[in-house]
């Protein structure tokens, strides 16, 4: 008896191209969700960071008398020193250090102003001032301060005692988190810079500098220059450290913030109007949304745009207050170079022409002050 064994039979054409269809499609389904599910974890990492650094936050205010931190003495703009390093290192004390941390060999790395009235051998001069005070009132050094440097040890020993730690570093911030990945490893303190290209790394996340002055510096009463002296225009008391409970609109008032453009970012990673070309702010497009940590301990993401439409309504609500400098009638202060209309903080080199603002770094009032208004 003969048996048949089955026909073997393959794919058709057809049948294969529909399989490939299919498949195909699901891709392109899936591929968006799972880029969205991927970016919404780097967003709560950040989050996250933002929380541990509020944590951060709270333990140094409950050393320090719920003082805001700061890298200047409160005594500094008095007298006799009103505000001059040289005289303040010769007359009144040696400045406390701005410290980055010990090496594996026993430096101890920073930046320092030696002076008369500090132990012999004290490095560098009064020209490191700008990196203590909270911020500059000019471009002359980028805007820089002690601001941005939430990792240096005066307040890195409050997190994890590293100047490099992860928590430093939205995972989104890829520029910044690459060049700080040789010495995230490192046990130490401090990694030398040699091991990073040649520079210290900055945190993605900054203070608010406006709210580590005193609130007369960014005061809504008080008619200023646009000059950089502005400090010393208000008194003995503009730089010292405002007590976190000074905050009058805590759920409103940013405390720190991601300095780089991260969310719905646009025009790639560098933008070429710096020089050299550096990462995008957080201000420098009408869609950016940083992730902020409020003075009630929240952290959200907070829209540009609507830290625009917020500082409009204001203008619109304060326009007839004659108590009010004309400089101060929004949610940031137009009088210093950083903030004048069009041209603020950096926003002569954003990506779009919409965005013009300076919400969390020149907010009126200072600590005591608004960056959004709350639901519109």
């Amino acid at each position: 008896m003969r048996s048949h064994s089955p026909t073997a039979r393959g794919f058709t054409i057809v049948e294969l191209l529909v399989v490939v269809a299919i498949i195909s499609l699901l891709i392109a389904i899936l591929l968006p969700a799972i880029g969205k599910a991927k970016d919404g974890a780097l967003v709560t990492q950040s989050v996250a960071n933002l929380n541990n650094l509020g944590k951060a936050n709270a333990t140094y205010g409950a050393d320090w008398q719920d003082r805001q931190f700061t890298a200047i003495p409160d005594d500094f703009g008095g007298a006799p020193a009103n505000g001059i390093c040289a005289t303040y290192q010769s007359q009144v004390a040696c400045l406390p250090q701005q410290i980055a941390g010990w090496d594996a060999t026993g430096g101890l790395w920073g930046f320092w102003i030696a002076g008369p009235l500090c132990p012999s051998g004290f490095p560098g001069n009064c020209g490191n001032i700008p990196v203590y005070i909270a911020n500059e009132w000019s471009y002359a050094n980028g805007c820089f301060g002690s601001w941005r440097l939430c990792n240096y040890k005066a307040f890195n020993d409050y997190v994890n005692g590293k100047y490099y730690d992860s928590v430093f570093w939205a995972p989104k911030d890829k520029y910044n988190l690459e060049d700080a990945q040789p010495a995230l490893a490192y046990p130490g303190e401090f990694c030398p810079p040699n091991s990073t290209g040649g520079a210290s790394i900055r945190s993605t996340y900054v203070w608010s500098p406006a709210a580590m002055w005193g609130p007369d510096v960014l005061s809504s009463t008080i008619a200023d220059a646009p000059n950089a002296g502005k400090p010393n225009q208000c008194g003995p008391g503009a730089y010292r450290s405002p007590a976190s409970s000074m905050a009058a609109y805590p759920d409103l008032k940013t405390r720190m913030i991601e300095r780089i453009w991260l969310q719905n970012t646009e025009g790639g990673t560098l933008n070429s109007g710096f020089s050299p070309p550096s990462p995008w702010l957080f201000n420098q497009g009408y869609n950016s949304a940083p992730a902020c940590l409020y003075f009630d301990g929240h952290v959200t993401l907070t829209g540009v745009s609507d830290a625009m439409e917020a500082d409009a309504r204001a203008k619109g609500q304060n326009q007839n207050n004659g108590n009010m400098a004309s400089s101060a009638k929004g949610l940031w202060h137009r009088g210093t170079p950083l903030g004048g209309d069009g041209a603020a903080y950096y926003s002569n080199q954003a990506y779009d022409m919409l965005v013009n603002s300076a919400f969390h770094v020149l907010t009126t009032d200072g600590i005591q002050g608004r960056d959004v208004t709350g639901a519109k």
